[in-house]
């Protein structure tokens, strides 16, 4: 079990002041020596002036509360790893090409559309997402289907929030998510390579559970473009092609929606997509993986853990083949 919940459900204050990048790295650090008693009084005086001097570098800052019952303890990925080796597609298909090219999305003004089986359908803009629950930070593993993954301080709420407030029908058995397809912001939908707009789903149980996080932002910081901004979702037990970028429509449907990569190869990429060593792509294994900014090229690489480490999602999938539902 690697998310360490808080015994007794208190969460630090909300609208803390969150780090600049520059600083998240030592902070973290710095916590994480701190929880094992080996800094003294001195270092605390010395990270106390650290940060009182620490520049954001002109980015846009973004309030969140810490919340301890959803941390991993390892290391956390650079930022700027973190936003120079991404997969999203619609702004090409290398991995440096989204922070090349994704200088040409517009996040505002922004609009999500809530829809389907809800007794109560809404369009909701940016600032509205942003007030309807109160922001976290919160630190996910994120294990892409290629084989490497990251650790990322994300910002948002559970999904479940938003959820409540449209209130699902007795139909509703899964939430289907949409997003932005527009030719003149995104310039790899020219390429025929998947379907557009690019559509994930999740289960309604899945999409409800609390680690399933509605996402607006990640060090400190609102979503850079590149990494799906203004709005995406984080779904840390899965492979990260299910954690849908900037989103624009979120529909509640009865039955499992076509997604993305299931229809451009189902052979490879199945609807549940949950993080499973047992389980290889047909062209390569899921059993290891690489830290993108630990582990090097030559270096032996890690094990892949069965969910990404989340075992407490294990009670979603009770009596399903989870080599057949891949």
């Amino acid at each position: 079990m690697l998310i360490k919940r808080n015994p007794n459900g208190i969460d630090l204050p909300f609208g803390s002041e969150i780090t600049p990048r520059a600083m998240f790295e030592s902070r973290r650090h710095f916590i994480k020596q701190l929880a094992v008693g080996s800094i003294a009084g001195g270092a605390l005086a010395e990270m106390a002036m650290r940060e009182a001097f620490a520049q954001s570098g002109g980015t846009q800052k973004l309030a969140a509360r810490p919340n301890p019952g959803f941390v991993v303890m390892d290391k956390p990925t650079a930022f700027k790893d973190a936003t120079t080796y991404n997969n999203f597609y619609e702004f090409g298909t290398d991995k440096t090409d989204p922070a090349q090219n994704a200088g040409s999305l517009k996040p505002r003004p922004w609009t999500v559309a809530i829809e389907g089986e809800v007794k109560k359908p809404m369009t909701v803009d940016l600032d509205g997402l942003l007030k309807l629950a109160p922001l976290e930070e919160r630190i996910y593993r994120l294990r892409c289907v290629e084989g490497w993954s990251m650790v990322i301080p994300w910002i948002g709420y559970s999904l479940s929030e938003l959820i409540k407030k449209v209130e699902p029908t007795g139909n509703a058995k899964y939430v289907e998510f949409i997003t932005l397809a527009d030719k003149k912001q995104m310039p790899g939908l020219r390429s025929p390579v998947l379907e557009w707009p690019y559509v994930e789903g999740l289960r309604l149980d899945e999409a409800n559970h609390p680690l399933t996080l509605l996402t607006l932002g990640m060090y400190g910081e609102v979503l850079p473009n590149q990494n799906g901004a203004p709005v995406r979702i984080v779904v840390p037990w899965k492979y990260g092609f299910k954690s849908a970028k900037s989103l624009v429509k979120i529909r509640f449907t009865k039955d499992q929606p076509r997604t993305a990569w299931n229809i451009s190869a189902p052979q490879e990429y199945g609807f549940f997509s949950n993080v499973n060593p047992e389980v290889d792509h047909p062209r390569w294994s899921q059993a290891t993986e690489r830290r993108i900014g630990e582990d090097g090229f030559f270096s032996r690489k890690r094990k892949t853990l069965m969910f990404n480490g989340y075992s407490d999602v294990a009670s979603l999938y009770t009596g399903m083949d989870l080599k057949k539902f891949f």
